[in-house]
């Protein structure tokens, strides 16, 4: 077992706590839709894929649909799936798992009440403190990895923070996943390819563990976008088939703009998105019955005067909602985002995230992807971005937590001692819960206005650069096994000497 090393976050007392791993919601999820109207998208959803079909690019994919009985029309590569099919297949679906860390202290478990959350993912550009907007590259791939290694908000990683664009793209993903691999000891995902072997090898490798057992744990996870609207292109499919028969989780990620690649209406987006979810669903339990699937959401609204695809609206706030209970109708994990369309990290990024988090915190997604650092509708990650969410998801984490009403918080007593007109300072209540009582911010600053102009007048934005610049300065690797480095330095330069 990797050692855990001895590091708290900038601003936090130490708790003996030294890592914080995914939040339990003791709330129970807000339903924005009734049952019957759930009913009626799914029989819609269903109707989509029994009359309009679905699009399936990978000859693998169709032919494992047509073996178990779908329609598929060769000539356009249309695939028709039946409603008994759909139904029957998806039953085989579990509803959760744990997400297995070369770190054991790093496992996520997934599904339940359980809430992860992730960094932004493939951004192309970058920006932070002294660090103009620009393309990424692979030194600030590393340090949006590095960043996302030492704050406790991230509880993995669902892809690159932001594409390291001055690599080859044939043999990128080999230098980004030997990154994840050695730089963090949290659990990442791959990028869908027809040939998933070397993320899998070097996941497998990093976890010091045999084929068997690693096919048995999950321990790298693939998110499978489909191509709104009713298309699902060939490497995502030969991805999740590689995937699915290896026991590995696989997200199925609908990305449906109403206006634009979906209906209007957000109820026919939500249609569209929940029957395109249910295809890849079925395709996984074809592969592999039992195989880790989540329903994966990623509805919004685009501006009807332009175009542009909106985030963080009140829009997206009900589909994500409403997703969740989609995706507890079928009783497999849901996985929604952190989203926001400002192109700085200003007031509009902060209220337009927060809107976004209270819906999936409240509609319980289990995983939540683009948890820090999105920006510019996710074209961009940014350093103090990815502070900032860091700030508010721990506020939502420290709401999620159930209340505390044991006899002596009820505070009858501390009441009676006090009695009328006194005051609780110095009460034995007090005394003894000073220290925990109450949620501290590590960003906020919550000095006089004096205290602020003292202190240099820095607002929100320039105190998470800091933040992230202090954070980065004092980082160290996790420790890695010197046996398991060399064979997974070993496995990366023989493949990159092969695809180059």
């Amino acid at each position: 077992m990797a050692r855990r090393r001895q590091r708290r976050q900038v601003g936090e007392r130490r708790t003996g706590q030294q890592i914080q791993g995914p939040v339990r919601s003791g709330l129970e999820p807000v339903a924005l839709l009734s049952a019957d109207q759930v009913e009626a998208i799914h029989h819609a959803s269903l109707s989509v894929l029994v009359e309009t079909g679905i699009e399936i690019m990978s000859p693998a994919a169709r032919k494992l649909f047509a073996d178990a009985g779908a329609e598929v029309d060769m000539a356009n590569d249309r695939v028709r799936l039946a409603p008994e099919l759909v139904e029957k297949t998806i039953l085989t679906c579990p509803s959760s798992w744990t997400f297995h860390a070369r770190n054991p202290d790093r496992n996520v478990p997934i599904g339940g009440r359980w809430l992860a959350y992730c960094n932004a993912t493939t951004p192309p550009f970058v920006s932070g403190p002294d660090l103009p907007r620009q393309p990424g590259s692979m030194e600030t791939f590393t340090q949006a990895v590095q960043l996302c290694q030492v704050l406790d908000q991230v509880h993995f990683f669902y892809g690159y923070p932001v594409e390291p664009q001055n690599l080859p793209v044939p043999t990128r993903h080999l230098d980004a996943y030997h990154t994840l691999a050695t730089q963090s000891d949290k659990v990442w995902r791959a990028y869908a390819m027809s040939d998933m072997t070397d993320a899998m090898e070097i996941a497998r490798i990093a976890r010091g563990v045999g084929h068997e057992q690693f096919a048995a744990e999950p321990s790298l996870m693939l998110n499978c976008n489909t191509n709104s609207p009713l298309k699902i292109d060939a490497p995502m499919c030969d991805g999740l088939i590689a995937m699915s028969a290896q026991g590995q989780p696989v997200v199925i990620s609908a990305f449906t703009m109403a206006g634009a690649m979906a209906p209007i209406t957000m109820v026919g987006a939500l249609v569209e998105q929940n029957a395109e979810c249910l295809a890849g669903m079925v395709l996984t339990q074809l592969v592999r019955p039992g195989a880790p699937v989540i329903y994966g959401a990623f509805t919004s609204n685009v501006q009807m005067r332009s175009g542009a695809v909106a985030l963080g609206t009140p829009e997206y706030a009900q589909a994500a909602i409403a997703g969740g209970q989609l995706a507890r109708r079928y009783g497999v994990p849901y996985k929604s985002s952190n989203v926001n369309s400002s192109n700085a990290p200003d007031a509009q990024a902060a209220y337009e995230s927060m809107n976004a988090l209270w819906a999936t915190h409240m509609g319980h997604c289990n995983v939540m992807a683009h948890g820090i650092g999105w920006l510019e509708s996710g074209l961009t990650f940014s350093f103090e971005k990815a502070v900032i969410d860091a700030e508010m998801l721990r506020m939502m984490q420290a709401f999620m937590k159930p209340m505390d009403t044991s006899p002596e918080a009820l505070g009858v007593e501390a009441i009676a001692r006090v009695g009328p007109g006194g005051h609780f300072f110095a009460d034995p209540l007090t005394l003894e819960r000073y220290e925990t009582a109450f949620w501290e911010p590590v960003l906020s600053d919550w000095k006089p206005y004096d205290g602020w102009v003292e202190a240099g007048t820095k607002d929100a934005t320039t105190r998470a650069g800091e933040i992230a610049t202090q954070l980065l300065n004092g980082f160290t690797p996790p420790p890695m096994e010197p046996a398991i480095r060399e064979e997974l330095d070993t496995y990366v330069a023989k493949r990159k000497e092969e695809l180059s």
